[in-house]
């Protein structure tokens, strides 16, 4: 039973909650959703520390993230619980336009990532592209701020849990092994290279160099002076102990992991030779493209791509005068010195100078065709030295949001041979401006959209703009010089033959070695870069199918919306449509330029029947 005064105080509230009710509504529906997206948002971002520093955030700075099976189990759950609440507190209906967008963009994430980590124990952890054992160093070299002696505390905390960090990365490499999950025999040399070198140097051994981490750790402790120098010495000697006791053993002890499964490892390329490796292979190939299209189809789109390239690539050859086959023609480009900066100092740093060049003449030109600019700023750099041997030709890391570091176009310039001059002002378009850095670094700066939005990636979105970036110069007169537009066009069919050649591994149990004969065959690449993109597709499948899918379906989309439009269709604002709303998948995206053109023939309907009023 309630005492009397209590019953008066909660009638008292009641009345003042009423009273303030009348004066302060409730939220509405649109406030409700942006409130909850933002809850899961960070929610996500909490449960993962390497995430925070790459956006430039310092909480949660001296962890790693939890790579253990009970890591992953909470992630799932976190991700089925925001599905969950989504579908339970709000209603489609009730949403306007732009927030059925965020929900239904929120909902296919959330499904996206239940549907990925079903297929957790498919994956190589541990490969030559991406690997987990390289993630550390990466995180700490390129995005571990250190600007307070507190961030060199945090840094050298990393170091120290990295130990725990790398065994987490073991034990999942044995659970895959335990499962029927084994990469393919080339992945390990590879990756036992990183190893040695990770684990290398001043003060892990006596070697000349100095480790790199030792280095990077140093240049930044440097760059703060007001340390006291008791603090200074301090930190050294945790950093210096904490490399050779630590993260030296922990990676020795991965190598001897890798080792010993590497003695098992077969030849066998493709997925097919894994348990359910053709329902794996579907389910990836879904989810880069976001089609539901079957192997078949796309190896047979990859073929017709492939003639209709070579056709166009005929015609550049006799604009330049090269009498022979196309083949010939390919050869002599793999071959002759003049498409070639020498594999020297000098060499790469006229290659970064032209690049950066590249990429700061189409700046000047971008009004023309875009109104929205990005605010980032960009930097070509050589892929360096810890990771040039097996890291991928070229790619981007994008910037932070506050700033406070640039986006990055790193081209690998470890063997010279492998980048060919005539392809250089494709690649800057595509990893740089109007390609990756805009779209990614747009993306990020929107606002008035849930933080989500600023940071999703559908494979098919995302690098079927970087290909569009290479196409779209052509329209403005780039690409002067005959071999440099068909280098745009061997960038293409590259895209093409991925089509080919990653359903081929995957679907039609091609050997590496049939993979990179055909890339050999059809198209003027090097072999170093045949292999290197074979051995990619094995360990990435699905992934590189994404490029001329998403290209196509631009295409389509801006060819279909100039028909529909005619004199009112707008470049600049066909871009901002594909570029405002984030990435998406490619069906969210088709109807979102439907919307587009509807509302633009609508206002021009109003307009005209004004004057005509």
């Amino acid at each position: 039973m309630l005492h009397r005064s209590r019953l008066i105080g909660l009638a008292g509230c009641a009345f003042l909650a009423a009273c303030q009710s009348m004066t302060t509504p409730w939220p509405s529906e649109k406030e409700r959703l942006h409130a909850f997206l933002q809850e899961a948002f960070e929610a996500d971002l909490q449960a993962s520390p390497e995430w925070l520093s790459y956006l430039g955030r310092k909480d949660r700075a001296g962890e790693w993230n939890d790579r253990s099976e009970a890591g992953h189990a909470r992630d799932a759950q976190r991700v089925a619980r925001h599905l969950e609440r989504l579908r339970d507190e709000f209603s489609l209906a009730a949403l306007d336009p732009e927030d059925q967008l965020h929900y239904r963009l929120f909902e296919v994430d959330c499904e996206r990532k239940l549907k990925q980590h079903r297929w957790r124990w498919h994956r190589y952890p541990v490969n030559q592209m991406h690997g987990e054992h390289r993630a550390g160093l990466q995180l700490l070299l390129n995005a571990h701020r250190m600007e307070t002696a507190r961030d060199a505390e945090t840094y050298v905390e990393r170091l120290e849990g990295m130990g725990d960090m790398l065994a987490q990365i073991a034990e999942g490499v044995r659970e895959r092994e335990a499962r029927g999950v084994l990469p393919p025999r080339f992945v390990f040399a590879k990756v036992f290279q990183d190893c040695e070198r990770a684990a290398a140097g001043v003060p892990m051994d006596d070697g000349p160099d100095e480790n790199v981490l030792w280095a990077d750790f140093q240049t930044k402790l440097n760059g703060l002076e007001d340390l006291r120098p008791r603090m200074r010495k301090a930190l050294l000697e945790r950093a210096e102990r904490a490399l050779r006791e630590t993260v030296g053993p922990a990676f020795r002890d991965l190598h001897a992991v890798l080792a010993d499964q590497a003695s098992r490892a077969t030849t066998d390329a493709g997925v097919w030779k894994l348990p359910e490796g053709e329902a794996f292979y579907r389910a990836q190939l879904s989810h880069h493209t976001t089609t539901d299209w079957s192997a078949e189809e796309i190896h047979a789109l990859g073929l017709r791509e492939v003639d209709r390239l070579h056709a166009a690539m005929r015609a550049i050859q006799a604009q330049v005068g090269f009498e022979g086959s196309l083949g010939e023609f390919f050869e002599h480009l793999r071959t002759h010195e003049r498409f070639f900066y020498p594999n020297t100092e000098e060499g790469k740093a006229r290659y970064l100078a032209e690049a950066t060049a590249r990429i700061d003449a189409m700046r000047a030109r971008l009004p023309e065709v875009f109104a929205t600019l990005p605010q980032a700023a960009i930097e070509v750099r050589a892929v360096e030295p810890y990771r040039e041997r097996s890291a991928g030709k070229a790619f981007y890391n994008p910037p932070a949001p506050d700033g406070s570091r640039p986006g990055i176009y790193y081209a690998n310039l470890y063997q010279m041979a492998d980048m060919p001059i005539y392809q250089m002002e494709a690649l800057a378009y595509h990893e740089g401006i109007p390609g990756h850095h805009m779209q990614i670094a747009i993306a990020q700066e929107l606002e008035g959209v849930p933080e989500f939005r600023k940071f999703g990636h559908y494979t098919a979105y995302v690098e079927g703009w970087g290909l569009y970036s290479e196409f779209l110069p052509k329209e403005m007169g780039f690409y002067a010089d005959p071999y440099s537009d068909f280098g745009r066009l061997a960038m293409e069919l590259w895209r093409a033959c991925r089509l080919v050649v990653d359903t081929g591994l995957h679907a039609k149990r091609w050997t590496r070695e049939q993979a990179i004969e055909y890339l050999a065959t059809n198209t003027p690449n090097p072999e170093g870069d045949c292999i290197k993109a074979v051995e990619r597709y094995i360990v990435m499948p699905g992934q590189a199918t994404a490029y001329q899918v998403g290209l196509l379906r631009l295409l389509e989309l801006r060819a279909w919306a100039q028909a529909e439009l005619g004199d009112a269709f707008d470049l600049r604002a066909f871009h901002d449509v594909i570029l405002l709303a984030g990435p998406m998948p490619l069906d969210l995206l088709e109807e979102r330029v439907q919307a587009w053109v509807a509302r633009v023939q609508t206002e021009a309907a109003s307009v005209e029947k004004a004057l005509r009023g």
